[in-house]
């Protein structure tokens, strides 16, 4: 290391104190630096074990949703382990889900499929617009 670095790391305003310790047997201290440094990281490479019921319901919700997949109209909550077997009807997935942030773009779907005289598109997506409740989330399934 620098003698800067390990200046800082001591919290040495003078460098002459950072000497002092610099010139005890450098290849002593090195060597007892690399064990610590060691151990520290073997520390932060574990994955702290909790009890089995400690995930509370909002813990829960939060790990699903940070594995859901972002859609163009919504999230796509399916476990990575499961098959899609839906490709491009996602809206009619049970792990489909929406919000209000969605609903701009569920309109121009809805407005779309109305256009084109698509009218099972249209009443699904109209059906989507009408479970978002007012929290602003889909409660479907």
């Amino acid at each position: 290391m620098r003698l800067e670095a390990i200046a800082a790391l001591l919290g040495h305003r003078k460098m002459e104190m950072t000497l002092i310790y610099a010139r005890i047997a450098n290849r002593v201290v090195a060597d007892e630096y690399a064990a610590v440094s060691a151990q520290i990281d073997a520390l932060y490479g574990q994955q702290p074990e909790l009890p089995a019921d400690y995930e509370t319901t909002g813990m829960a919700r939060l790990r699903r949703e940070a594995t859901a997949r972002m859609l163009g109209n919504g999230l796509c909550t399916r476990p990575v382990e499961l098959d899609c077997r839906m490709e491009s009807a996602c809206e009619t997935c049970a792990y489909f889900r929406t919000s209000t942030q969605f609903l701009p773009i569920l309109t121009r779907q809805r407005d779309h499929a109305h256009e084109r005289g698509q009218a099972e598109r249209a009443a699904l997506f109209d059906n989507l617009i009408q479970r978002v409740d007012t929290d602003g989330v889909d409660q479907h399934a």
